[in-house]
């Protein structure tokens, strides 16, 4: 496994593109820290982001997660570019001249994949515990470690949508067409709960049946936050209109992400298994 994941490295070592995308990424989720200081003079009173209670614990697990998750595009596009190097630079067919079986390819590329996921977890687990003890009103340590369950939900939604791009990856070969088949594939999505819904079933079996579509099980995993804000609660109790909405993270939609992490991983492997190099 290490002698993959040394592979691996070795390749993003010498890609720019893909060393400059990374820190990208995990410095806008550094950048979260930026909303606290954000203020908006409304008359004679400075309205501060921060204290509306998005820092507050354990309602920051929730909110960090969601922001950081938008954010994903940025490794998204790092592990399409990386399958996409592999057939331009030849570097895939040499592996496998060299005594790299097909099998190893897609471990070495699913370990990394993991490997983003995991560091990406922790980084955000870091900010968020950081950001909570500076600002949140509450600091008990029950209170501290609820909800954690969000960070869970952040890993796999990662680890499935990374699985996702590097089988589009192998399937298109080029990484701007396969960013591109990502937003076809969303779109697709789009359309069909729109037709299932106003069309055919009604909303509560449409929410049923696209639960299971892979874009929107890992968009179910963490959902937006902003609506449990108290200010926002306390304006729709005013206008008549009271949000009725599941936050929590159940179990089947994780399983439902998982199998498909499976399936996508399993795909790379039979679609580079049966493609001839």
């Amino acid at each position: 496994m290490l002698r993959l994941l040394n592979i691996e490295y070795l390749k993003l070592r010498y890609s720019r593109s893909s060393k400059i995308l990374i820190c990208t990424y995990f410095i806008l989720i550094t950048f979260i820290a930026l909303i606290a200081s954000i203020e908006f003079p409304i008359g004679q009173v400075n309205f501060r982001i921060a204290d509306q209670g998005i820092f507050n614990f354990p309602f920051i697990w929730h909110f960090n997660s969601y922001i950081a998750a938008t954010l994903k595009l940025f490794l998204a596009i790092v592990i399409v570019s990386m399958m996409s190097n592999e057939y331009s630079n030849r570097t895939l067919k040499q592996n496998l001249i060299d005594g790299l079986s097909k099998k190893e390819f897609i471990l070495s590329k699913f370990i990394t994949v993991m490997v983003f996921s995991i560091v990406s977890t922790i980084f955000l687990f870091v900010v968020s515990l950081i950001l909570g003890l500076s600002f949140s009103d509450y600091n008990e340590f029950s209170i501290i470690f609820s909800d954690l369950e969000y960070i869970l939900a952040y890993f796999v939604k990662l680890t499935g949508f990374f699985a996702f791009c590097l089988f589009l990856g192998i399937l298109v070969k080029r990484s701007a067409f396969a960013l591109g088949f990502l937003f076809i594939w969303w779109i697709i999505e789009s359309i069909l709960y729109a037709v299932l819904r106003w069309k055919i079933f009604g909303t509560k079996i449409a929410d049923k049946i696209v639960q299971f579509f892979p874009l929107e099980s890992m968009s179910n995993l963490v959902k937006e936050p902003f609506s449990r804000l108290n200010a926002v609660q306390s304006a729709a109790n005013q206008l008549g209109s009271a949000f009725e909405k599941d936050y929590s993270i159940h179990w089947y939609q994780i399983i439902i992400v998982l199998v498909w992490t499976a399936l996508f991983v399993y795909f790379s492997y039979a679609l580079l298994k049966k493609r001839d190099l």
